[in-house]
């Protein structure tokens, strides 16, 4: 059985949470809406995972106790409080799941029981509809048993990469954040096409198949992004005129600094 700690009140964070359980709820999922139980402060935090069809308490102890893979999605300064409440009920059969955004697996194992199984993962927005990007790190005390079983559940919400922890920071810069620059330039691309006399709303859905196609492209074909571009190019063509409107404009280089940006503000998060 699944359990969830979840206290994410925010806006951004709660969607995620819940859409890396909902992978799982539905059709698409590996266990049933009936297996997982959700714990919330309160009523109104909840009724989204009952409409799910999941069980729900306000008890963090329950979800331990009637668990064996138990996900922690809280506010950083929230988890310290959650662990401390729930560890005496915490066994060497747990399979202990982190969301929690600057909090390191070698801070989860000093707050747990010793030997205690420790897995840290990072999803994005995207998750809500199985088409999440997310990455796991696992503790010292997880083998490759337990790290299988967390990929093959969370493969139902979108792609799930196994990687060193040092590269989840990397990633909440490059995909957690990076859908919010995914949508910006979403907005900029069906904006300009009003500007030039299209509708909005045909041209929002046109700027994001566009979008969806180009990246399925890079997925199934392998190709490097830049042989792809290559390949739009003619000579004296639109897309080479348009291409250096965008490096006139650093769009390449606002791109890496924003990833810099948000990784190094992760990273500062884990310091604070």
């Amino acid at each position: 059985r699944t359990g969830l700690v979840w206290r994410l009140p925010g806006i951004p964070a709660r969607p995620v949470a819940r859409g890396c359980v909902r992978g799982r709820g539905d059709s698409a999922g590996k266990v049933p809406a009936s297996n997982i139980l959700a714990s919330a402060p309160s009523d109104k935090n909840l009724d989204a995972w009952q409409e799910l069809g999941c069980r729900t308490t306000h008890c963090n102890l329950e979800v331990v106790h009637r668990s064996t893979l138990v996900f922690l999605a809280t506010k950083p300064h929230i988890l310290p409080g959650v662990l401390e409440e729930i560890r005496p009920a915490v066994g060497p059969y747990h399979i202990v799941v982190s969301l929690v955004a600057g909090v390191t697996i070698q801070t989860l194992q000093r707050l747990l029981p010793p030997r205690t199984k420790v897995l840290r993962i990072m999803p994005n927005l995207p998750c809500v509809v199985q088409a999440g990007a997310m990455v796991f790190s696992r503790g010292s005390n997880v083998g490759d048993e337990e790290a299988a079983l967390l990929k093959s559940l969370l493969s139902s919400c979108g792609l799930c990469e196994e990687v060193p922890e040092s590269y989840i920071d990397i990633h909440t810069g490059l995909s957690g954040s990076g859908v919010a620059y995914v949508y910006l330039f979403a907005e900029a691309l069906a904006e300009g096409a009003v500007k030039m006399g299209m509708p909005g709303a045909l041209a929002s859905r046109i700027a994001a198949q566009t979008l969806l196609g180009a990246a399925k492209m890079l997925l199934e074909t392998g190709e490097h992004p830049a042989k792809l571009r290559g390949d739009v190019c003619t000579p004296g063509g639109t897309t080479i005129y348009a291409l250096h409107q965008l490096e006139k404009g650093a769009l390449r280089a606002t791109v890496m600094d924003a990833v810099e940006a948000a990784t190094n503000r992760a990273c500062d998060m884990a310091k604070d």
